[in-house]
């Protein structure tokens, strides 16, 4: 059975992420901040039927705790198969570009040195996988294209912390993917789009099980699948493609 880590699976998209993984039969190792809602999820997707699920705690804002889940999945598996950079946060507002420095930090902490922290410590198990893939888990504002295009429907939407995360993430899983062009590996950033969850106080148009199908989708590509690439649910035109 193959092996999936989410971290910040225990609620909105990574738990419906998780439970989309499950029903197609990989295991699934559920990372939360809180072990006791980790086990909440957990016992949730039990009562679903979906018994291939087991949590496990990891901050992705701490570098013991990363290090910790490591050792805690070493002992359980020789190998990973996808890893999904999912945990995330908006930060404090406002966010103009003269927001307090410390808020972008706080932000970055998570989005981008979380997610790097994350890859590295896990790289060696994912190595020793057939077909290891890599979903970063992205949003359309870390676009900047679109960011300069008026006509873009969420043009007016700029967030001196949150945005330029994403941006720095994207920019992240180029230089990973083509460090590892010549492996096994595909590794992708993927936006679930504008989605109605507690992150944005169910204000988007979204659903949690859409959002989910695209990051499900580039976690399980074949070995002729995209790697390097930024994958939206709100891209225009034909394709999940998103402009840089």
């Amino acid at each position: 059975m193959k092996t999936v880590l989410i971290t910040g699976a225990n609620r909105s998209i990574g738990l419906e992420t998780a439970r989309q993984l499950a029903a197609q039969g990989y295991f699934i190792y559920l990372g939360s901040r809180s072990l006791e809602n980790g086990n909440e999820a957990v016992a949730q997707l039990k009562a679903e039927g979906l018994t291939n699920v087991e949590p496990i705690q990891i901050d992705v804002a701490d570098l013991t705790s990363i290090q910790a889940a490591r050792a805690e999945l070493g002992q359980k598996l020789d190998s990973l198969d996808v890893l999904i950079n999912n945990a995330g946060i908006n930060g404090a507002m406002p966010q103009a570009a003269t927001a307090d420095t410390q808020i972008i930090r706080d932000v970055f902490d998570t989005n981008f040195f979380g997610a790097i922290n994350v890859t590295q410590s896990f790289l060696d198990l994912l190595r020793q996988s057939e077909a290891p893939r890599i979903v970063n888990v992205t949003s359309g504002l870390g676009s900047l294209t679109m960011h300069s295009d008026p006509s873009w429907k969420y043009y007016a939407v700029k967030l001196g912390a949150y945005g330029p995360s994403k941006t720095a993430l994207n920019a992240y899983t180029v230089v990973l993917a083509y460090e590892l062009r010549d492996t096994p590996f595909k590794v992708n950033a993927v936006d679930p789009g504008y989605t109605a969850t507690d992150f944005n106080q169910h204000s988007g148009p979204g659903t949690v099980e859409d959002a989910a199908k695209i990051i499900a989708k580039y976690a399980t590509i074949g070995a002729d699948g995209p790697t390097g690439k930024f994958f939206s649910n709100d891209a225009d035109g034909e394709g999940d493609e998103m402009p840089w």
